[in-house]
């Protein structure tokens, strides 16, 4: 899928709303990425389990918990949806504030995102991880399902501390 045309070489929530719908990409701050097609089996397998256990654990809380495709939009400050220059689909968010939640999907950083591993792992690793610590994210996951081990990143003090890493039994379906 080739990357979209742009005058000015940066994009916005504007430009990625015009995109065909059979096209799936991201923007982090103004550049396109192309989303991968269709995730493996095991990808799949992975995000329904943890969706379920979930929303399971959040009862009747006010939390929300929501999968791919559902746009998170990241604004600077309080920008326009039309000019904010990031917007994601994480594999899972969990959304506490209410008030971020509209028809579009999330304005503003989720409490919670979990993203499993797949041919997406260098950006999720680097870029996404630094984007989520930017915008204040509690807690991030990243979830390796081949290797059965999920790295737990917490925010202290406005910054991502070292994460644990644990097995992931009984998050992880067995194959």
């Amino acid at each position: 899928m080739a990357q979209p045309a742009s005058e000015s070489g940066s994009y916005t929530y504007a430009d990625y709303c015009a995109w065909p719908d059979e096209e799936r990409w991201e923007l982090i701050d103004g550049e396109a990425y192309a989303m991968s097609p269709a995730p493996a089996r095991i990808h799949q397998d992975v995000v329904v389990a943890l969706v379920a256990q979930v929303h399971r654990a959040l009862g009747e809380t006010t939390c929300r918990v929501y999968t791919a495709s559902f746009d998170v939009r990241l604004p600077h400050r309080d920008e326009a949806d039309a000019a904010v220059e990031t917007v994601v689909q994480p594999d899972i968010a969990v959304i506490c504030d209410p008030s971020k939640l509209d028809e579009k999907g999330c304005r503003g950083a989720p409490d919670w995102i979990i993203e499993v591993l797949s041919t997406t792992a260098a950006k999720d690793q680097i870029q996404k991880r630094a984007l989520y610590e930017r915008h204040r994210v509690r807690e991030y996951w990243l979830v390796h399902p081949t290797d059965r081990i999920v790295f737990l990143y917490r925010l202290e003090a406005d910054r991502y501390g070292k994460p644990d890493i644990l097995p992931t039994v009984g998050l992880v379906p067995r194959r």
